[in-house]
Order: structure tokens, then sequence, then C-alpha cells
């Protein structure tokens, strides 16, 4: 499934309250026109979240980034994946994770369930076809089975330095879609105070953390946020040019596309509509 080069990812296009659910249709559909090609709706997102997106906008993908495998059946998600595709082919995919032991209750041999959850993926009548879902992969293993079971990987929190190595392990072909994040500020200071705020959140996860030992930071670089050094690796910030050159980085060292979350004040983003814009006109996107 082609994504194109940049999307947005963001967790407020969930949009779970029916109050809210306008506004996110409305900023789905100003995403498509600014020339984004895929739309990733971040958090434990369920393929629920994904129908009225689909069916407001024309061309662009949308994706669940990513449907927690412990809280959804997979074979209910697969008869909603059926239902999704067949009246709008082409525009969905499917993205699946194992969540964190520190949040998920049911959090056991996250691999072993992944498999068997692919399994039932496959065994559905219909099934969900592997070139319509990506995991969210970090570790070796998972990279391995999104790889040789779905259409790629979609990892998150990842550095060029690991697009690379994914790269290596994935080989040619598979999709390889990671989330970076964005602060659109060129203060130094007030750059890194956004990110660390964010950031924060994410340094209790096992999964993230250990991640990160493996691509060479150490335990110093987690306390209060993470380090300037944690910070400028993870995210792009600056102007919109440099977060463009920034993103070349990602794509040079073998993303095919990128998940781009703007992230504009610590507690997380909002529908950060103007940001799109802004970010939007200097990746010189065009429909």
């Amino acid at each position: 499934m082609p994504l194109g080069q940049y999307g947005i990812w963001n967790a407020a296009l969930r949009g779970s309250d029916p109050a809210q659910r306008a506004e996110v249709v409305e900023a789905a559909q100003e995403l498509e026109e600014l020339g984004y090609s895929a739309l990733w709706i971040g958090g434990s997102s369920d393929v629920s979240d994904a129908v009225p997106i689909v069916e407001a906008t024309s061309s662009i993908t949308v994706a669940t980034g990513i449907l927690n495998i412990w809280h959804h059946d997979a074979a209910d998600v697969a008869a909603r994946h059926t239902s999704l595709t067949a009246a709008h082919p082409g525009r969905f995919l499917l993205g699946l994770g194992a969540g964190h032991s520190q949040i998920d209750a049911a959090y056991q041999r996250p691999y072993s369930a992944t498999v068997s959850y692919l399994d039932a993926l496959d065994t559905a009548q219909p099934p969900v076809p592997a070139a319509e879902r990506v995991l969210a992969a970090l570790g070796p293993k998972m990279l391995k089975l999104s790889r040789d079971r779905a259409a790629g990987a979609h990892p998150y929190l990842v550095t060029p330095e690991y697009v690379a190595q994914a790269r290596a392990t994935l080989g040619d072909g598979p999709l390889l879609a990671p989330e970076l994040k964005v602060v659109l500020e060129s203060d130094p200071d007030r750059a890194r105070t956004i990110a660390r705020g964010y950031l924060s959140r994410y340094l209790g996860l096992s999964n993230y953390t250990s991640n990160f030992l493996r691509l060479g930071f150490t335990e110093d670089d987690f306390p209060d946020g993470g380090s300037d050094r944690l910070i400028d690796a993870l995210f792009a910030w600056g102007t919109p040019e440099t977060v463009r050159k920034r993103t070349e980085e990602f794509l040079a060292a073998g993303a095919d596309h990128l998940a781009l979350q703007v992230v504009d004040q610590p507690s997380g983003p909002g529908l950060t509509r103007p940001e799109w814009r802004r970010l939007a006109e200097a990746l010189e996107l065009t429909r």
C-alpha cells in the first residue's frame, strides 16, 4: 500500500467524543488538501476511529498507530477491517502493537502473543491481508516478524541510526514508516523544554529505554525528561526548514515514509492545524 513520504501522526484524531468528531473530520480533510499522504490515528486506536475519517476523505491513507492487541479481539478486528476496506479499498492500513508491560495488565510474551494474533487475522473469514497491516516493531525479532508477516514496520521514538539498522533487518521491499516528533520552535531552550515535557512519559517504559540503550544511550540520558543528546536524536526541532532537513536524514537512512507528530506543548498536542500548515509548506507538499 503506497504511503508517500509524509504523513501526520496525532492521538487527538481518535475523536472518541462525539462533540469533537466534526472537528476531527474537518482536520483530516485539511490534511488531505495540504498534501499529506497518510494520517496515523495515534495512541491506542481502533478500526472504528478510522471509519469517519476514511468516509470524509477521498484518497489519503488512514492508519491505526496503533491498535493494541490486548484490547481488541482479532476476529472482531478482522470483521471491521473487512467492512471498511470493502467500502473503501486501498484506504486503510491496520497498525498493530503489543503495548507495554507497565501499562497493559494482560501483557505477557508479547512476541508470541503477536504471532498468535497474526495467525487469527490470517484464519479469519475473510482474513486481513499481510499487505494491509504493519507492526509497531522496535526489537530485532519483532522487526523480522513485520518483514515476514506484515507489510512492514511502524516504529515509534527512533533515530536515523535506528532506521538504518531496521532497514538492514527488513531488507529491501518491506515498508519502514517510523514516527518522528516535530517541535516547530527555533529557540533551543524552548524547543527542548517542550520536547522534554512530552518525552518524560515514555522514559518509564522499558520497550523504549531498552531500545535507546541498544542505540548507545545510557541510563544517564533518561532522568528529568531526557538529556539534550537524547532529545536532539529523537526530535526534529527548529524552523520548518530545519525540520525538513531533519526528515531527510530519516529518509536517507532508509525510511519509506515518516509519520510526523507535531508537539506544541509538553502535555501533548491537540489538533495542531496551524503547525501542520507551516510544515506542509516547508515540505513542499503537492497533490
